[in-house]
């Protein structure tokens, strides 16, 4: 677990804090990204990112330095990578998996869009005692696949 949800807000524990502080990095190790809402819940994670520029990547005619990727991917890898080599470190755990293998993504098409999907992950916390991932809820009724295509269909 990443924390606990108090009154509808997440209280993040020592490792939802490492989530946070590598995601609020993410724009000083990659120039070309820009974040915008996001939420770290007890088991999982949820953001918007911007990629603000485009081009051909452009390395240094030294092998000591290497330019990040600009994709998602890369950005995710990273993220990812750091988050659990933090978080093995203070469990004394190395090597061991921290997040599950692959990740949801899309591409935000209109603001409209944007505006739902910023809602979606304000409202996260609130709906986390009817999220069927919740080892705590009786009620186990939020559908997130539902719940994310009434988002695009509105």
């Amino acid at each position: 677990m990443l924390g606990n949800i108090v009154n509808g807000e997440m209280r993040a524990n020592k490792f939802g804090r490492i989530i946070e502080t590598e995601w609020l990095k993410t724009p000083q190790i990659r120039k070309n990204v820009e974040l915008d809402e996001y939420v770290v819940m007890p088991n999982h994670f949820h953001a918007i990112l911007f990629i603000i520029r485009r081009g051909v990547l452009q390395y240094a005619p030294t092998n000591k330095f290497r330019s990040p990727s600009q994709t998602i991917g890369s950005i995710v890898r990273g993220f990812k990578s750091a988050v659990t080599k933090r978080t093995n470190k203070l469990r004394n755990t190395p090597g061991i998996p921290v997040w599950q293998r692959n990740y949801y993504e899309r591409v935000v098409r209109n603001e409209n869009e944007l505006n739902r999907i910023r809602e979606y992950i304000q409202n996260n916390p609130l709906k986390w005692e009817l999220d069927r991932e919740n080892p705590k809820s009786e009620n186990f009724n939020l559908d997130h696949d539902l719940y994310w295509r009434e988002i695009y269909e509105r």
